[in-house]
């Protein structure tokens, strides 16, 4: 299937008429562009990765070497789940990476673990070498029963049909706010990777600019009758991120350029006012612990050149941690914590997903299928011994956005690259050598798609009510407040049970649960016509809803396209399944048969490629 969304153009131009052709309808795309756009997934999947561990190695002390296996390890599971989303899940081209949203609880967990044991981090430095690994491998363990406890909880969610019962009731009024907070969550984060070097930040996010806006419909010459691509824009991050890299590998081979690793910049910075940092020791607190990570003299050095024959070319992508996951009260407070979380992440994303390539909006049905297959992505994760789950990734899917085309078997062959990245420490090895100031303008650029997207939601929606403007303002501005709040009284939660308090730490400094949860509170109850909330538009209705020459947003038949494989569905329609336990997971066949396409429609919907009928986010 290739799902490839177009901006509205002149039908007589020569882009529309590339666009429209037969290259997109009646064949795939060609194998070198495949790869490349597999390609670019890789590369912008590997920024949040990198974040993501950057972070947890502030908290967490990782041992010679096991930074390599984690990162690994992180490119190997969340291959497996972007496998399993991509063939039993919503079978949009969904890349799967280790999440923000299971960070945050990460930190809770292990900043509780530190408060609790300030005897034993006094002594880090002077204890001999066994009971420092036992307290740093029960720390890893416990981080593992997290994700298990975390995927366990998003299947069950996927189950029991409360994604898709939820969904059903989230209008514009819930998503737009949603994807606004998702983008803005990681603003911060991604300046301080950008503080890496501003000039090389600069640069790339020129490029990416000028590649995916200015020469948009710029297409590769062709002879005549061969299919031409808009390939500036459909490989724009990947062209701007090799262009540049390759500038600071030669900078760097002179002497005029020196990249940090990122626990430098963690370690120079101030605390960030984030709420994703928001485990950062409060100076004015009288519960500050020394952070061992923080300390100059636990600083990893960097790696240098002689020492990268050290890294194995083949390896099992596994952290080195013995034994399997421990399962501790407070371990599982904080995966259910990222669970909620990671769940209401994941199902905006498809929503995003779906609107930037032209989709019409996910079914219930395939949101809790989504919801099932990350799930099992994040026990397989625990299993190998990943200490952050798995969720759909924001930046991947904005990445669409920028190239418009989204391919499954894109998606796949992503999903291959990064199996391959998993059992070849040697080559994850590699991606540490992108400058980080290329990491944050990729994740400063593609998360401004999921602000813009969530913006035109609101064009479905009477704009000047004030019972909206009220209800927007309020979910948005509490979601960054209270987070900020909490993150500078980390005494303020004191319950006596630690399992209780680890819970609601971590929800009450995870925006985007607070924003979802205050958006569709409020839209559910406070009252209105379901014009005014924009219930009735054609982005939330089944079936063609024609309106003033608009063309329709959703098409019954078009959402044939989230339908699982004949196998899967042959299975889910079993008399004994229909019911327990995957209920949730196969659409009502009254829903199936609510409209027959009419037979080119059915061509089309074969051909797996739909253009988008309106401007770009």
């Amino acid at each position: 299937m290739t799902l490839c969304g177009r901006r509205t153009e002149d039908p007589e131009s020569p882009s529309s008429k590339a666009l429209s052709g037969a290259g997109f309808r009646d064949q795939p795309l060609p194998s070198l562009l495949s790869l490349c756009l597999a390609l670019q997934q890789v590369l912008v999947q590997s920024s949040l990765v990198v974040l993501v561990l950057a972070f947890l190695q502030q908290h967490v002390w990782f041992l010679e070497g096991q930074r390599d296996q984690l990162l690994a390890s992180a490119f190997f599971y969340s291959s497996i789940s972007t496998l399993l989303q991509s063939m039993l899940g919503t079978r949009l081209p969904l890349i799967q990476a280790p999440s923000l949203e299971f960070m945050i609880p990460a930190l809770v967990l292990t900043s509780q673990q530190w408060h609790g044991n300030r005897t034993a981090l006094v002594c880090r430095g002077r204890c001999v070498e066994e009971d420092v690994s036992l307290t740093h491998t029960d720390l890893l363990r416990e981080l593992q029963g997290m994700v298990l406890c975390a995927g366990l909880v998003q299947l069950a969610l996927g189950l029991s049909g409360l994604c898709g019962l939820v969904l059903r009731h989230s209008g514009p009024l819930v998503l737009a706010p949603l994807l606004c907070v998702l983008g803005f969550s990681i603003y911060r984060e991604a300046a301080l990777l950008c503080s890496d070097h501003w000039g090389i930040t600069a640069l790339v996010v020129v490029l990416m600019v000028l590649l995916s806006q200015h020469l948009r419909s710029w297409f590769l010459p062709a002879p005549p009758g061969v299919s031409r691509y808009p390939i500036c824009r459909m490989v724009s991050v990947l062209l701007s991120l090799l262009s540049v890299w390759g500038v600071c590998a030669v900078l760097e081979h002179l002497g005029h350029f020196r990249p940090h690793q990122p626990s430098e910049l963690l370690t120079t910075s101030q605390p960030p006012n984030s709420s994703h940092s928001s485990l950062w020791p409060n100076p004015n607190s009288s519960h500050t612990v020394p952070w061992p990570a923080l300390n100059s003299s636990h600083t990893p050095p960097r790696t240098n050149q002689n020492a990268l024959h050290l890294v194995p070319w083949l390896s099992l992508p596994l952290t080195g941690v013995p034994g399997l996951p421990l399962l501790s009260a407070r371990g599982m407070a904080a995966g259910v914590a990222a669970a909620l979380a990671s769940s209401i992440s994941s199902t905006s994303v498809y929503l995003l997903t779906a609107r930037l390539v032209g989709a019409p909006p996910p079914p219930p049905a395939a949101c809790n299928r989504g919801l099932c297959a990350e799930g099992l992505g994040s026990v397989s994760a625990a299993l190998l011994g990943g200490v952050v789950g798995v969720s759909s990734s924001v930046p991947n899917a904005c990445t669409l956005g920028l190239s418009q085309c989204g391919s499954r078997g894109t998606a796949q062959l992503a999903a291959v690259l990064g199996l391959i990245l998993g059992v070849s420490p040697r080559l994850t090895h590699l991606l540490t050598s992108v400058p980080l100031g290329i990491h944050g303008a990729v994740l400063s650029v593609t998360y401004t798609v999921a602000i813009a997207t969530g913006v035109t939601y609101f064009q479905y929606t009477h704009m000047d009510s004030g019972r909206n403007i009220f209800n927007i303002g309020f979910a948005m501005f509490m979601s960054l407040l209270l987070p900020r709040w909490f993150s500078l009284q980390p005494a303020f939660i004191s319950t006596g049970v630690s399992s209780l308090d680890v819970l609601l730490q971590s929800l009450l400094t995870l925006p985007v649960f607070l924003v979802g949860l205050l958006a569709f509170l409020l839209d559910n109850t406070v009252s209105g016509s379901a014009s005014e909330r924009g219930l009735d538009s054609g982005v939330m209705v089944k079936g063609p809803r024609p309106a003033a020459g608009r063309v329709p947003e959703h098409s019954q038949q078009a959402a044939a396209v989230y339908d699982p494989p004949s196998p899967v569905k042959w299975l889910l329609d079993l008399p004994g399944l229909r019911v327990v336990p995957f209920c949730a997971c196969r659409t009502p066949k009254e829903e199936e048969e609510e409209e027959v396409p009419s037979p080119q429609e059915t061509v089309d919907l074969l051909a797996g490629t739909m253009g988008r009928g309106g401007t770009d986010p």
